[in-house]
């Protein structure tokens, strides 16, 4: 049986959770694989960080999708696909496939900021999938999101001191309603999905519980890359067709090889 085999109960997204990406800019709790496949997604976890060079922060690591035949079959999960196509279209490309995690006895703080930020990428268009391979909740640092915040714009920035930020910029609660500040929780083999300009961060993890997430990062074809800023980025043709042919096109790897170049801009985290 293929690791990826989407669970009996994955599915497209619905009107209403379509909706709702566009009101309040993300859609959690889909159900994407069971317990079978998170068991394998979870020990590939563990192979592929002990891959990485001694003292390697995996979370800075980012294109496993580049690097990895592994990583990059997973981003082709047809059913994750069939829910980013109900949100961005039939064309589509992968650009980024990266990690997230919280281990206990580490303790990492992501404040609050917006995705697009840091991306040298126009139109902003960008739609990430959190996939769980552990549950997520409060008490072991899941993401938060400010639900709605994708529609007022970018938001003003400014720079964070201190260890125990994973990023160098933050944006102020004073800039938005702590009332609209949703939890994603999340089982493992959930997924959820968020606009890149929403408003999110994440606290620690207090529970001793691990919390490991991969991301995907997929735009419509007609998104392009300032490739003065990043010059090595490359776009993997998911479904459709590239009628723009904005980015130059990356080669699907055959390997089980860990990445050896990261994104220039070192502030991508969630």
């Amino acid at each position: 049986m293929s690791p990826f085999v989407a669970s009996t109960a994955a599915r497209r997204l619905t009107d209403a959770e379509k909706a709702q990406f566009g009101e309040r800019g993300y859609v959690k709790n889909l159900p994407v694989f069971d317990a079978d496949v998170v068991s394998h997604l979870q020990q590939r976890f563990d192979e592929l960080w002990h891959k990485l060079p001694d003292g390697t922060d995996i979370n800075k690591v980012n294109c496993w999708h580049k690097a990895n035949r592994w990583a990059y079959d997973l981003c082709a999960t047809p059913e994750i696909l069939d829910c980013v196509e109900d949100l961005l279209g039939a064309d589509m490309y992968l650009w980024g496939c990266q990690f997230f995690c919280k281990l206990p006895g580490v303790s990492t703080d992501v404040p609050w900021h917006q995705d697009a930020q840091y991306w040298p990428l126009t139109p902003r268009e960008t739609v990430t999938v959190w996939l769980a391979l552990y549950d997520t909740d409060d008490s072991n640092g899941a993401m938060r999101v400010v639900a709605g915040s994708h529609r007022t714009g970018m938001q003003q920035h400014s720079v964070v001191h201190g260890e125990q930020y994973v990023l160098g910029q933050a944006i102020d609660e004073s800039q938005f309603d702590t009332a609209d500040i949703v939890t994603i929780d999340l089982q493992a083999g959930q997924m959820s999905l968020h606009d890149d300009r929403l408003i999110h961060g994440s606290g620690p993890s207090l529970s001793g519980q691990r919390r490991v997430g991969l991301t995907m990062r997929l735009s419509p074809t007609r998104v392009q890359c300032d490739l003065a800023t990043w010059p090595n980025f490359e776009a993997y043709l998911m479904r459709g067709q590239d009628t723009y042919a904005h980015n130059p096109q990356g080669k699907v790897p055959t390997g089980d090889a860990v990445p050896t170049k990261m994104f220039p801009l070192s502030s991508e985290f969630a």
